[in-house]
């Protein structure tokens, strides 16, 4: 029996370089990986309607007040899910913005240049 992606212990509350409320957490045990997503909850059929390939939406469980971003395997079964689910935030923000945007990173690091918005998936 396979068991799912546990989590990090639950998602950090950040705002974004686009200024909305993101929840970013590492999601998985093996091959984890970094959710931003909106912190906007929606029904698990308003999820999957904004879902697309590089667009994932996450089942949200609750635990001592926090939220907890799960794998959203809820759509395999016939009945609906009854719990929260939030989609993966798409940045706004022209690129070149935020904290790196003029000089430097962390660590005397030049800023990492992507395709997508930091924390984004990207499936291949």
């Amino acid at each position: 029996m396979t068991r799912p992606p546990s989590s990090s212990g639950g998602a950090r509350r950040e705002r974004c370089r686009c200024g909305r409320t993101v929840l970013r957490q590492l999601v998985g045990n093996r091959a984890a990986l970094t959710v931003t997503a909106d912190a906007d909850e929606l029904t698990a059929a308003a999820a999957a309607k904004l879902r697309e390939p590089n667009r994932l939406d996450w089942c949200v469980r609750t635990a001592a007040g926090v939220p907890d971003l799960q794998w959203a395997d809820c759509h395999r079964r016939k009945a609906e899910c009854t719990r929260p689910h939030v989609i993966d935030h798409q940045c706004t923000a022209p690129p070149g913005t935020g904290a790196h945007a003029h000089g430097r990173g962390r660590g005397g690091r030049r800023p990492r240049t992507t395709s997508v918005p930091e924390g984004q998936l990207t499936l291949g």
